[in-house]
C-alpha cells in the first residue's frame, strides 16, 4: 500500500464503531447517537442509550489516555420486575435486546482518573 492509499484508508474509518444491537440498527431509537462538548479544560459527551435504566449495573465505560471512549454493556428488554409485580412493555422505542458496544474518540487526549460516567 502506498502512501497515498494508506492516507484515503486513514479517511474511510469510522469515527464511531458499533457491535451487537447496536450495529443492527433495529426498531426503536438507534442506540449509540452521541453528542460531544467540548470546553477549556472538559469534554462532555452524551451517548443515546434506549431501553437502558440507570439502575441497573450492566454498563461499563472505559476511557483511555488519548481519547478513545468504549462504552458497553446490555439491553435486557422490556420486561421491568418490580416487587412481585411483572410489567412487560410493549413500545417501539426500546433498543432491541442483547450486548452493544460503542466506541468513539474524543477531541483529544485527557486524564481518566478525572472522567466521571453517568448512567
Amino acid at each position: 500500500m502506498n502512501v497515498e492509499e494508506s492516507v484515503v484508508s486513514e479517511q474511510l474509518k469510522p469515527a464511531v464503531v458499533l457491535t451487537g444491537t447496536a450495529r443492527e440498527g433495529r426498531a426503536g431509537p438507534p442506540i449509540g447517537v452521541m453528542d460531544i462538548g467540548e470546553s477549556e479544560k472538559a469534554y462532555l459527551c452524551r451517548v443515546a442509550l434506549p431501553g437502558l435504566r440507570n439502575n441497573e449495573s450492566n454498563i461499563n465505560c472505559d476511557i483511555e489516555r488519548d481519547g478513545r471512549v468504549h462504552i458497553h454493556g446490555s439491553v435486557t428488554g422490556g420486561v421491568l420486575k418490580d416487587s412481585s409485580t411483572v410489567y412487560e412493555m410493549k413500545v417501539q422505542e426500546l433498543s432491541p435486546p442483547g450486548r452493544f458496544t460503542i466506541t468513539f474518540n474524543l477531541p483529544g487526549p485527557v486524564d481518566p482518573r478525572l472522567a466521571s460516567p453517568n448512567f
